[in-house]
């Protein structure tokens, strides 16, 4: 009872100086999980719907796998994925063929929306079928707050909120390959008879001091720069969503200021490493 007294006193306090510290975070919705304990370090308007942009594609790669697709499978690109909604840039041109595999690095690594819409519509029975599945896995998931109407994020009534996203962000963890293709730094892909090389569109993936164990970035008008990350920091695990940042800089400055707090944080650390005692 008295350590689980003392744990109880040492999170309250780890909450508090949290809260402090969201205040001064740039990102308009924060939300900072401890892996290790499961509760919130850190928030910042944590509940607020908005839009998510391509962090929706971590959805979509949750429920692509959980159809047990072969990932050797061709896939080409057609007319029908190419973005009519924004036109959006893409470099893989229509008639490309690529593995379910390839196209998967496409999607999570570089964010391309070509290759998300191919995996929905290559989902077995169809884009119909595939969002009868993401509604199936927001409501097993207990996302109470998220709504998602297709598989690249381009759309503004793919929406969610910081709380919500954590909660993704921790069951896409658990999926292998979603973990290791989102904390590759580059690969290169052979496309059309050439080589091309996928990079992440998250800079800090690979950079010095970090340790990624997922991630994902997204960005439109209405979403902002958004961000998704677990990471390990100080032998303690944690989970990070930012939402609505006004530029790229601006979340990496908000994920520099959240990996500091973790790093100050021992207590954290030690609690994350007791057995609660009931």
């Amino acid at each position: 009872m008295i350590l689980k007294t003392l744990q109880a006193l040492c999170l309250s306090s780890l909450l508090a100086v949290g809260t402090c510290h969201a205040a001064a975070l740039r990102s308009e919705h924060v939300i900072v999980i401890s892996d290790d304990t499961g509760h919130v370090l850190m928030s910042k308007s944590p509940d607020a719907i908005v839009p998510i942009a391509s962090l929706t594609k971590l959805m979509t790669a949750m429920v692509v796998l959980d159809s047990k697709p072969n990932m050797d499978e061709k896939i080409s690109i057609e007319e029908a994925d190419v973005d009519m909604l924004k036109h959006s840039k893409s470099h893989v041109p229509v008639g490309t063929t690529l593995t379910r595999k390839e196209i998967f690095e496409l999607a999570l690594m570089s964010s391309d929306n070509r290759a998300a819409a191919s995996l929905a519509r290559t989902y077995p029975g169809g884009n119909a079928a595939f969002l009868r599945a993401v509604q199936a896995k927001i409501k097993a998931l207990g996302l109470t707050n998220t709504t998602i109407k297709e598989p690249t994020g381009l759309s503004p009534e793919n929406t969610s909120t910081a709380a919500d996203l954590g909660k993704m962000a921790q069951a896409a963890g658990k999926y292998p390959l979603i973990a290791n293709i989102t904390t590759d730094k580059s690969n290169t892909i052979r496309m059309n008879g050439r080589a091309y090389m996928v990079k992440n569109t998250n800079h800090l993936v690979g950079a010095s001091g970090w340790d990624v164990l997922l991630s994902k970035t997204g960005f439109t008008n209405e979403a902002g720069h958004c961000l998704i990350m677990r990471i390990e920091q100080a032998g303690a695990h944690a989970t990070l969503v930012l939402l609505n940042a006004r530029a790229n800089s601006t979340r990496v400055f908000d994920a520099l200021q959240i990996r500091q707090f973790l790093s100050r944080q021992p207590t954290l650390v030690a609690i994350s490493q007791q057995p609660v005692v009931r």
